[in-house]
């Protein structure tokens, strides 16, 4: 049941638009089919991916006056009561962005098994007005091949996931000296996705295949290019605040 959503909903339209980019592509070239389709797909869950920025960015700009609240001294019902009043009058969520992260999520795996499984058109997986590319070129622009592991592609997929997380909203921590749990496992993770998660990346792309490094590096490109949009929007919001 959910193997045949999955390829009904997800799967095989994406493999389908890859096929018939890459049939409409002179000279059949994946690699280009591959960052046109990334970007047709992040360009499809922008609105998406950008609520959720904007949401913690809101959150961030928040966070001053939850201090407040935290350390107003009042019994731990108030403190409720006067936070979900902060998000109602500023209309925040805090857990949409988790849930805008949640739908985007299916959709990316499925973008990613598409790359990493290949141009595969056996078992009738195209559909009936969808012609099938008549040749399929895997150098990419004649340089890179696509189709085993390149570690040039990897090293970008890596340094271009570095880049991403530097411009990643900062989560909002408490400014005293003793920080909590909550505050110490923020940081954790933040330094994680900033020094660790990169070279995860660098070593997945080159263990997998050109491909999917390139699918990497064009959705980090585009995400990078999203986030300095919303840092520009949230510098904005600040100086209104002031």
């Amino acid at each position: 049941m959910l193997t045949n959503i999955w390829d009904t909903v997800l799967y095989k339209p994406l493999l389908n638009a890859l096929a018939f980019l890459v049939s409409i592509i002179p000279g059949g070239d994946v690699g280009i089919a591959v960052i046109i389709l990334t970007i047709l797909v992040k360009a499809i869950l922008f609105p998406f991916s950008q609520k959720s920025i904007e949401s913690q960015i809101k959150m961030n700009l928040l966070a001053p006056e939850l201090k407040k609240i935290k350390e107003g001294g009042a019994s731990k019902e108030e403190q409720a009561r006067q936070t979900f009043d902060l998000y109602k009058q500023h209309k925040t969520n805090p857990f949409s962005g988790c849930l805008l992260v949640l739908v985007q999520i299916p959709i990316i795996f499925a973008l990613y098994y598409v790359f990493l499984k290949g141009l595969n058109l056996e078992n009738g997986l195209l559909y009936s007005f969808i012609k099938a590319p008549e040749y399929i070129n895997t150098v990419f622009l004649g340089i890179l091949d696509l189709s085993t592991h390149s570690l040039v592609l990897a090293l970008l997929a890596g340094v271009s996931q570095y880049f991403q997380a530097i411009l990643m909203p900062k989560p909002a921590v408490s400014e005293s000296k003793s920080n909590s749990f909550q505050d110490n496992l923020t940081q954790s993770m933040q330094t994680q996705m900033k020094y660790v998660f990169p070279f995860i990346v660098a070593f997945i792309a080159y263990r997998v295949s050109g491909a999917v490094a390139l699918y990497w590096i064009t959705s980090n490109i585009f995400a990078i290019g999203q986030q300095m949009y919303a840092n520009k929007k949230r510098k904005v919001a600040l100086e209104i605040i002031k």
